[in-house]
């Protein structure tokens, strides 16, 4: 009897610490940016984590910059993030890697110039008070746009602004003009209008920019499936998106959904997810993408960056940084 009471005891024990260690490693922190994407449809009803088994926790950041610095001190295990802060985090050696891509920017960023502000074509920016988040796809997207009609970031006066600040500023006529994302960016074209898309200076100059997942290098090795099913989970929404864009209106269940989490109305989510390119697995493991595109994508942005003295150094190679195996195994379901 001792020694089945003394097999019991033991066996409770190692399955209560199996199970705190099982419930430990479950938790994981993701950060997200205010923008109306799919995959927020999933957060609300729980799919996510009933996808995963995790037990998520969403943190929202109003800039890569902020990513890469929750990244640098272990607060957060995955995340989205900008081409352009991801060029800068890897540059700088963050204990990171890119997973897939989120999405490819277009509409969803624009340079919006304010009504009475003076700016009627791309030479009055000269001198203007322009305000972006520093260090964001929408600031690289800025600095190509300045590109573009020969000037650079001396030529303007430059304002880093969070999007709250940005729209706080516009409506006390701060600022003349902002490159900023939805859904802030919207409610500045109320007062206002688009000089330049994000798409319309990546088709003129070569200045492209997507948004990456990128999972910290010891959560993803520790993770294989559920960072799998996690990025499985988005490719399908991103596919229903795509595939059924009609039914995803105002009256839609899943529009509401993201509505909700961005904290707009379901009719204006509409309009705002329309902006942007959400990649399925094909299209996540093509060659433009995981297949070796967005390691070349980010090596030119990170080039660019070095050139403008918003980084100190590059490597040599960023194929480095992009694991397609987690995209790989989530497209093979």
């Amino acid at each position: 009897m001792k020694h089945l009471l003394k097999t019991l005891v033991i066996g409770s024990a190692f399955a209560l610490t199996m199970a705190s260690q099982a419930m430990a490693q479950t938790k994981v922190t993701i950060g997200h940016f205010g923008d109306p994407v799919p995959y927020k449809a999933l957060i609300a009803d729980g799919s996510l984590e009933k996808a995963t088994g995790w037990k998520i926790e969403w943190r929202q950041f109003a800039s890569g910059a902020e990513v890469n610095a929750a990244m640098a001190s272990g607060g957060i295990q995955i995340s989205e993030i900008g081409s352009s802060p991801l060029s800068a985090g890897l540059s700088s050696g963050l204990p990171y890697q890119m997973v897939s891509v989120g999405k490819v920017i277009d509409s969803s960023e624009a340079l919006v110039t304010r009504n009475g502000s003076g700016i009627e074509k791309p030479a009055d920016l000269k001198g203007k008070r322009i305000a972006v988040p520093i260090g964001s796809t929408a600031h690289y997207s800025l600095m190509g746009a300045l590109k573009m009609n020969g000037m650079t970031e001396r030529d303007i006066t430059l304002l880093g602004m969070s999007p709250p600040e940005i729209a706080a500023a516009w409506a006390q006529n701060a600022i003349d003009a902002a490159f900023v994302w939805v859904p802030v960016q919207a409610k500045l074209r109320e007062n206002g209008k688009v000089m330049y898309t994000a798409g319309d200076v990546a088709r003129a100059a070569g200045f492209h920019t997507f948004n990456a997942w990128v999972a910290n290098d010891k959560f993803a090795a520790e993770n294989r499936d559920g960072l799998a099913k996690f990025l499985r989970a988005n490719f399908e929404i991103n596919a229903d998106y795509h595939k059924n864009k009609a039914a995803w209106n105002a009256d839609s269940p899943k529009v509401k959904a993201v509505a909700a989490s961005v904290g707009v109305s379901p009719a204006a989510v509409v309009p705002m997810l329309d902006g942007t390119i959400y990649p399925d697995a094909e299209l996540t493991m093509s060659a433009n993408w995981m297949g070796g595109g967005a390691a070349k994508t980010i090596k030119g942005t990170a080039e660019f960056l070095k050139s403008a003295g918003r980084i100190n150094k590059t490597a040599d190679d960023y194929g480095q940084f992009v694991n397609p195996e987690f995209a790989r195994a989530a497209a093979a379901k």
